[in-house]
Order: C-alpha cells, then structure tokens, then sequence
C-alpha cells in the first residue's frame, strides 16, 4: 500500500485536535489517535505524518510508564495539562514524543511510534540524511518515519525544542490534527522494546500500513 498524499490545503484544513480530546485515558486516547494528522510548520516548510502505530503509558501504576516513581523534573510534563509534548532521549543516539494525557495532576501518556508520511516527503527525507523520489516503493520510504526515533527524527522533534510544548495551541510550530480519516482496522499487541509490564496490551496500529514498525500483522 502506497502513502496516500495530501496537499498543502488538505494539511492546513486539518481541525486541531482540542484539549478536551487528551483529557480521557491513554488508552482510549492511543486507539483516537491512529490515523490522525502530526504537523510540523519550520518557517514557509510545512510537513505533515498520519499516526499508525502508537503505545498507551497508564502513568503511576504503570511500572513501564516514566510516571511510575512520581512526579520529577524529568517527567513534570505527564502531569500537567494534557496535550503537551514529553520528549526523551533513549539509548544515546535517538528521541522520543509523548502526548500528556488525563486532567491535570492525573500522569498518562501516549507514545508515538510510526507515522505515514503525507506531505513534505522530501524535506522529511533530507531531514533523516536519505534521498528521495516519487517513485521509490513504500518498503524503502519506510526509511523515513517507521519507528520513533526516525519519526522525531524526521520532524526535527528534539527535547530541546519541543518538550512540554502545546500540542493543541495555533500557536504552536508542532501540533495534531484531524483531517476526517478514520482507519478502517485497528490491531491491538503487547507493547514492544520494554521489559517492565510487558505483557500488557497496550500497543495499537493500522493493520496492513507499511509504515508500522517492529513485528507487524497483515
């Protein structure tokens, strides 16, 4: 299955996702997100992915959660208003984005793990070092945003510039938005790359999309 573009209009008509909408539980928040819009806006560069993949975090008694020891600098974010962006740096080499979710003082998260580029493909591309072309097949554009890291990676997402940013704010240069899609059919898994809770699941994906990553189900 090849990504399925949008324009410039068809990004920028895209409802923002409201505060209201993270203010429910991760899970329920994890399964709404999938095949909603994350939007970059660098400068006159607009470039826009469609979640596929994502993980619920339940907070404190969440024992893979980063709010299972209590609120900390580090982790402040997940307990404050949600819609936020928790940002981390994992293994040395790549980040990770989070959207804060519950009311206030209620930890929860989800993580975002793949998205299906949409929009700006080549400036995505150069942005992740690769080279790009119209008519390379979706095994190798896979390249640009399957996994978490290669997705804030190729948003320019880092924890210098994005943590604790409002994800739901117009006036914000990264944000979430609804353009009316609706996946058709959602797999539920364990989530993966933990060894805490491991077995719980809480990790969700667009059957058949090329673009999740990890072990997937046709």
């Amino acid at each position: 299955m090849a990504p399925q573009p949008l324009t410039a209009a068809g990004v920028r008509a895209a409802r923002r996702l409201s505060r209201g909408f993270f203010q429910r539980d991760p899970i329920t928040v994890a399964r709404a997100l999938l095949g909603k819009l994350l939007i970059r806006r660098d400068g006159r560069i607009l470039i826009a992915g469609r979640i596929v993949e994502d993980e619920a975090y339940l907070g404190q008694e969440d024992p893979a959660a980063h709010a299972h020891a209590g609120l900390t600098a580090r982790n402040f974010v997940l307990f404050g208003p949600p819609g936020h962006a928790y940002v981390y740096f994992i293994y040395g080499n790549h980040y990770c984005l989070n959207v804060s979710c519950q009311p206030e003082g209620q930890a929860g998260c989800v993580l975002f793990r793949a998205m299906e580029p949409v929009f700006g493909l080549a400036a995505m591309s150069r942005t992740r070092g690769l080279v790009y072309s119209p008519s390379l097949p979706p095994s190798q554009l896979r390249a640009i945003s399957s996994g978490p890291g290669r997705m804030c990676e190729a948003l320019g997402i880092t924890r210098l510039r994005d943590n604790n940013k409002d994800l739901t704010s117009r006036e914000s240069d990264l944000w979430l938005a609804d353009d009316g899609f609706c996946p058709e059919d959602i797999v539920t898994t364990p989530r993966i790359g933990i060894t805490k809770a491991a077995e719980r699941p809480l990790r969700f994906f667009v059957r058949g999309n090329p673009f999740v990553s990890g072990k997937r189900i046709a």
